[in-house]
């Protein structure tokens, strides 16, 4: 069934994404912007003060809600730890809130809202699927009061499916990009130890999960969205290499990447061996469950 959805983030990384598979679904997507909006297909809000006419939500079939500021696009410092929460947290509420106040008839029948498997922590080597609680250290913060956030509508009625999202790949974003050029230039290598777990998903299945639990009445709360066989980073580095042709044979120090990343080193050390239970309880058809096959398509595609 086509669908009106409301997007909030449509022109981020995965946003962008998104709203263009949805399209060529045959949903029609409105935009949530901060700015005016220029073209019909837009709507102005202002989440950071709670704003957003109530009659834009009542025009949704479904809210999907991807806004929030990149957690590796800058150096972490205490302003930008404030923005990765506050940009993740209001625009949930605002939109949260808005379909909760909404007479029962015109509230939205679904809010996808992003979030992200920063929720577990650092697993180690444990196992953990969407039962486990929520671990330690800021990401994990962040999801907890983030998933939270999502309350006033899942209390009133609507199913609220929270996207626990691993690491899509994809070469134009997120974690590929940056590894690209110091690859192919030779100069790449394993992150600290590299024994690390990395909770990859290939873009495809990224988009197709959306697109399925959109359509999955019988799915609520946490489902994480991560590739059904995770590797450890040392592996990763490993299968890249080999597909670009290149050697990866210069470790990146633990030290070194505190000094240029800051706060955000600490994540990019933590090892969260995660697994698609729901997906795969509910019959998900992967793509790509392979890392091989994940990131040949993320490199080609």
């Amino acid at each position: 069934m086509n669908m009106r959805i409301l997007m909030a983030g449509a022109s981020g990384f995965l946003g962008t994404r998104l709203a263009d598979r949805f399209t060529a679904d045959g949903h029609q997507v409105t935009r949530l912007v901060r700015r005016p909006a220029r073209t019909p297909d837009e709507r102005q809000w202002n989440p950071s003060a709670a704003q957003l006419d109530p009659a834009v939500v009542a025009e949704a079939d479904a809210v999907v809600n991807l806004a929030g500021a990149g957690v590796g696009d800058k150096r972490w410092d205490d302003d930008y730890r404030r923005l990765i929460r506050s940009s993740r947290v209001d625009t949930t509420t605002t939109l949260a809130v808005a379909i909760a106040g909404l007479p029962a008839e015109d509230r939205p029948k679904v809010l996808l809202n992003s979030s992200a498997v920063g929720w577990y922590g650092n697993t180690g080597d444990r196992v953990v699927e969407e039962d486990a609680p929520a671990g330690e250290g800021f990401l994990a913060d962040v999801c907890r009061v983030w998933e939270a956030a999502t309350r006033p509508a899942e209390d009133a009625g609507v199913r609220v499916v929270r996207l626990r999202t691993g690491l899509p790949l994809h070469r134009d974003g997120g974690l590929l990009k940056p590894q690209l050029l110091p690859f192919r230039l030779g100069i790449a290598g394993r992150l600290g130890s590299g024994r690390q777990w990395l909770p990859w998903i290939s873009m495809v299945d990224w988009l197709d999960s959306a697109a399925f639990l959109l359509a999955r009445e019988n799915v609520a709360g946490p489902v994480n969205l991560v590739g059904p066989n995770p590797v450890t980073n040392a592996e990763f580095t490993k299968e890249l290499a080999r597909q670009l042709h290149r050697p990866a044979i210069i470790p990146i120090p633990a030290l070194a990447l505190k000094v240029v990343l800051g706060g955000f080193a600490h994540e990019a050390l933590t090892s969260t061996r995660v697994l698609p239970g729901v997906l795969n309880r509910a019959g998900f058809p992967w793509r790509h469950p392979d890392l091989a096959g994940a990131l040949h398509a993320a490199l080609t595609e």
